[in-house]
């Protein structure tokens, strides 16, 4: 199997207590309604994963296993697929999940009228390609050609092409399935979402406060929801949240604000965890804006930033300088991948600036969220390309995250911004095509550089039809050394995660793509 990577390992706290109990959980405002072929960002993710439960599952090792709903996912060619279900398993409503709630799921989206932003998830699907609106026109089908469930617990999926790693990607929240009640009233369905995992929601979620979850009695999974419920909890400030935990007023926290990173272990001695995460924080770049069109400017961005003083200064080395495209955690990563044009390097930054005929009169806007814990370093970044490419920078972080994100979809950026990326699967690939590929074009995906080449979308087509796991890394490899001259985006860091908690809770632990296991908590 291509890319079943081996990953940092998680952690957490033994112990806990009896069952039983609500905790809360920090997040910031999600982007969306929570539906899952419309949740691509991590705080709407969040909250999927404590509503839903995937077909595939990971160990902490980055291995596929199947403690989800899925018994097996089996092919002869890697081209025709069949996902067969377990018994037994049933949404929140009561009625029971079937191979039809997943095909009438993805095609619901798969189909471009829906707008949905995981839409690129099923383009390798025959017939995708039928349910995408010209411009001005109707698709021409509703249903892909490639889907089909030929019993209540078999899914049928052929592909437009061989792709070894099929599986893996089955892991992601895209493929979640659907239950009747959401076709029946989809806007009422997306403020009290109704899944298949540990936890079911009992009210609306109402914007800018969050709302508070239950257990899932009926729940078919091997590890049903310890506590009672979860109270998911917006904040717009980091440091606030940080602040309540310390107090006992928040039990869960995820994420610390820059200025708790270099205190908060010893704050919080045992109820501190600290793990690799699976993401990439990156500088994308505006590829749709003629100031930023030609290459050789976005190099010299790159290579006038030193990641290494901002990780330590700002991070308090919580943060490690990233030089590849893609995570240390996955297979196919290479340390000094990006080398060439990710290390500070001053004179020849302001060569390729003055070939490419920049104009250093006009200040670079640099684009971030707000209530992210972002400023302090996005200030030191623009205070190095001052110093190191003589041009000044605005700083453009008024809008929260769920404002933020649309204006990416909608080409608003008027600079480089803030872009970050957690895996979806333990792939390479979900490091590159996601973000990169010509499919993934935005709104219908998360390529929000709007960046496309052929050569790129070629090497990750070879990857997915290569025989063995190391042609496919080679392939992936190729793809990124595409990305590395063109740089649509510059990698900036690499994450660990910081978790604190409050003494009412236990049994914290890590998963490898980067979530809580928010069922396994308990209340002590």
């Amino acid at each position: 199997m291509i890319g079943l990577a081996a990953a940092c390992g998680g952690g957490g706290t033994g112990g806990g207590g009896e069952s039983g109990g609500t905790y809360s959980y920090q997040l910031g405002e999600p982007e969306n309604p929570f539906l899952p072929a419309n949740t691509t960002e991590s705080e709407g993710h969040k909250v999927l994963t404590a509503l839903w439960t995937q077909l595939v599952t990971f160990d902490q090792d980055g291995n596929l296993t199947y403690d989800g709903v899925a018994e097996s996912v089996t092919s002869d060619d890697n081209t025709t697929w069949t996902v067969t279900l377990k018994p037994d398993w049933t949404f929140h409503d009561g009625t029971p999940v079937t191979a039809e709630s997943y095909v009438r799921a993805w095609n619901y989206g798969a189909l471009s009228t829906n707008a949905q932003g995981a839409s690129y998830f099923f383009e390798n699907i025959q017939g995708y390609d039928d349910l995408q609106a010209p411009e001005d026109g109707q698709p021409a089908a509703t249903e892909m050609s490639g889907l089909r469930a030929t019993d209540d617990s078999t899914i049928t999926v052929t592909l437009k092409e061989p792709f070894s790693i099929y599986p893996v990607t089955l892991g992601y929240t895209a493929f979640d399935p659907l239950p009747d009640a959401f076709f029946n009233d989809p806007t009422g369905f997306g403020r009290r979402p109704i899944g298949n995992g540990p936890f079911m929601a009992q009210e609306d979620w109402v914007p800018n406060q969050g709302f508070t979850v239950v257990r899932y009695d009926n729940y078919s999974g091997s590890e049903p929801a310890q506590a009672d419920g979860v109270e998911f909890r917006v904040y717009t400030e980091p440091t606030t949240a940080y602040n309540d935990v310390q107090a006992g007023n928040l039990d869960l926290m995820k994420t610390l604000p820059p200025d708790a990173l270099g205190t908060a272990e010893q704050t919080f001695g045992d109820r501190y965890l600290q793990e690799p995460r699976p993401s990439i924080t990156s500088l994308a770049f505006p590829t749709y804006d003629q100031r930023y069109a030609d290459p050789r400017v976005r190099q010299a961005i790159s290579m006038g930033i030193d990641r290494g003083a901002i990780a330590e200064s700002i991070f308090l080395g919580s943060r490690t300088a990233a030089r590849s495209f893609v995570s240390p955690v996955v297979e196919g990563y290479r340390e000094d991948a990006c080398a060439t044009t990710c290390d500070l390097n001053v004179e020849q930054a302001n060569q390729l600036l003055d070939e490419a005929g920049f104009d250093r009169s006009q200040p670079i806007d640099l684009w971030f969220n707000a209530g992210g814990g972002h400023e302090e370093w996005m200030l030191a970044l623009g205070n190095q390309l001052r110093t190191n490419l003589g041009v000044e920078f605005n700083l453009r972080g008024d809008l929260q995250f769920a404002q933020y994100l649309p204006l990416q979809d909608e080409r608003g950026m008027t600079g480089p911004f803030r872009a970050g990326w957690i895996m979806d699967y333990p792939s390479m690939y979900s490091f590159l095509q996601p973000l990169y590929g010509t499919a993934a074009l935005a709104p219908a995906g998360s390529n929000v550089t709007f960046y496309s080449s052929p050569a790129f979308d070629q090497a990750i087509s070879d990857g997915n039809n290569a025989p063995d796991v190391d042609a496919a890394t080679a392939e992936y490899q190729r793809a990124e050394d595409i990305l590395i001259t063109d740089m649509p985006a510059t990698p900036l860091f690499y994450e660990l995660d910081q978790m604190v908690w409050s003494p009412r809770i236990s049994n914290i632990e890590y998963l490898v793509n980067g979530d809580i296991d928010l069922a396994a908590v308990t209340v002590d």
